[in-house]
């Protein structure tokens, strides 16, 4: 009959010590032999600390072409509602120029003076013809995405900020305008960044004496 080596070191517990002396020598053989049946491959992976590896996301890359290879973008009501806003208030900008309009809205999600969700942010004023944040929900006519390929690209980028990716085209813009509209409010912002046919502005940094 065969004893595991855990058996033998069982009985040192109760054994008198002669006993035991001969029992632990017993069970160092046991061991010994049950060693010398693993490969030495199996005890290098016994030895070696196994290797962790990091996850690595690509970075971002402002071009039609790396866009291009990315997955087709999906996801929740907070994507449905970016993905429309950058097909309707920035198809016609660059991919960088999309990114740049995502950006400013996520920083709005991010600051207090702002609703804290995506679809808040879109949707704030919407009701109030030309009350809105973004024209294209209070203009009286009707969203028709009517360009399917143009949609793709920007449920791409939308897909691709949301996942928390870095923003460093606009140093933390909550606001734009186009180059054909001249805003009050842009002669008193902070302007950070101009990109195809949008001005980029962040707020003035509130002071304990505002």
């Amino acid at each position: 009959m065969k004893f595991s080596a855990a058996f033998f070191i069982l009985l040192l517990a109760i054994a008198p010590p002669a006993i035991a002396e001969n029992t632990m020598t017993d069970a160092m053989k046991v061991e010994q032999q049950a060693m010398q049946s693993v490969s030495k491959s199996r005890l290098a992976s016994f030895l070696t600390t196994p290797k962790v590896t990091t996850p690595k996301t690509s970075p971002v890359v402002y071009s039609r072409e790396w866009l291009s290879r990315q997955p087709a973008g999906k996801g929740d009501d907070s994507f449905q509602c970016l993905a429309e806003a950058l097909y309707f208030e920035a198809r016609g900008e660059s991919v960088k120029g999309q990114f740049a309009v995502a950006e400013v809205i996520l920083n709005r999600v991010d600051s207090p003076d702002f609703p804290n969700s995506v679809c808040g942010v879109i949707h704030q004023g919407t009701g109030r013809k030309y009350a809105c944040q973004f024209t294209y929900t209070c203009d009286g006519r009707k969203e028709v995405i009517g360009e399917p390929i143009a949609y793709a690209r920007a449920a791409k980028i939308a897909a691709i900020t949301l996942k928390g990716t870095a923003r460093p085209l606009t140093e933390g813009a909550t606001f734009y305008h186009t180059l054909h509209v001249k805003p009050r409010w842009a002669k008193k912002f902070e302007k950070t960044a101009a990109i195809g046919v949008h001005q980029f502005y962040r707020m003035p940094t509130r002071t304990a004496q505002n």
